[in-house]
């Protein structure tokens, strides 16, 4: 195999974390000051009530971001994100209340996770389908199956234990956003000091020239799906623990929210560029737009226009980047 596409993927992967990087300050410091602006226009953001609640809230949307993030950088898509988070949430209610222990029903939840990456992957790579074709096709029959699972209605979890969880602090800190670490440092290992996670920039930038180098694309793909569907079913599992239901048609529009953020953070639309510490930034910033909004009354459909308003202004300047580069 040449050593090309390696050192070029590697190329990429480095020029990507340079961007991202100052990207990321960019975003910490716009954070930073939507948060002195809401601390002195709101008495009650500051409190530790408020930020707790800011942290469980936006623990989940990172979650999910990252999961995209391995998907974009590839030039692919995942609409399926939310169903997914919805349809495992009955699953794993479901396993509860017919006596599997907690321990086994994470890890067949998780399993199911990876099936429907593996699915996804097996129809873009097998079936020739277009990512965007094949997502949204799961995202409806997940939708569908959940409803039918449980004939519309949600499941309860009365398992104390489990649901105690989400409501848990460690070192003062929403056990939530612990999560949010769990999922955030094997992540970045992967993404920026793997050639796996080389090999998905490599994708992403030229998909023949990599396969031409020796790059298994198709098994690329399965990765990039499966982890995306991983870490989906693993907000699940979180939001189940937080609601203390499974309900199939829990995470709607998440899907829009995991997009927002991973390209706000800083990954193209394009492919070949994009972060882990990008979509972390990006999700806490809408997760702030909107706790922020709510303090103030301010009518919520403006959340909507002012994230649609950022996802525009930065895919537009990431073509131009584009363009020069």
């Amino acid at each position: 195999m040449s050593n090309q596409t390696p050192k070029t993927a590697q190329i990429l992967a480095k020029s990507s974390s340079r961007v991202g990087i100052l990207l990321s300050l960019t975003l910490l410091g716009l954070l930073l000051m939507m948060w002195i602006a809401l601390s002195f226009s709101t008495t009650t953001f500051m409190t530790a009530n408020n930020m707790t609640n800011l942290a469980r809230q936006g623990a989940m949307t990172a979650i999910i971001a990252i999961g995209e993030t391995f998907v974009i950088i590839t030039a692919g898509i995942d609409l399926s994100i939310g169903a997914v988070v919805g349809f495992t949430s009955v699953i794993i209610a479901w396993l509860l209340t017919h006596d599997f222990s907690i321990a086994s029903s994470v890890f067949l939840t998780l399993m199911v996770g990876v099936t429907i990456g593996m699915f996804h992957g097996f129809g873009i790579v097998k079936l020739r389908l277009p990512p965007f074709i094949m997502t949204l096709a799961t995202m409806t029959a997940l939708r569908g199956l959940g409803l039918l699972m449980t004939n519309g209605a949600t499941i309860s979890i009365t398992n104390d234990t489990f649901t105690n969880v989400s409501r848990a602090n460690f070192l003062g800190i929403p056990m939530l956003f612990w999560a949010v670490i769990l999922v955030a440092v094997p992540s970045y290992i992967f993404l920026a000091h793997t050639r796996w996670g080389r090999y998905l920039f490599a994708l992403g930038s030229n998909r023949e020239a990599a396969r031409l180098s020796g790059v298994n694309i198709d098994r690329m793909i399965y990765v990039a799906y499966t982890l995306s569907a991983v870490l989906s079913s693993f907000v699940g599992i979180l939001l189940a623990m937080r609601i203390g239901i499974g309900n199939a048609t829990q995470g709607q529009s998440w899907e829009l929210d995991a997009i927002a953020s991973s390209v706000i953070g800083g990954t193209s639309l394009f492919g070949a560029v994009g972060s882990i510490q990008g979509p972390l930034l990006g999700s806490f910033l809408l997760t702030t737009i909107k706790n922020g909004a709510n303090l103030l009354n301010v009518n919520p459909f403006w959340q909507l226009i002012i994230t649609g308003v950022l996802i525009i202004v930065i895919v537009y300047f990431d073509g131009l980047r584009r363009k020069r580069s």
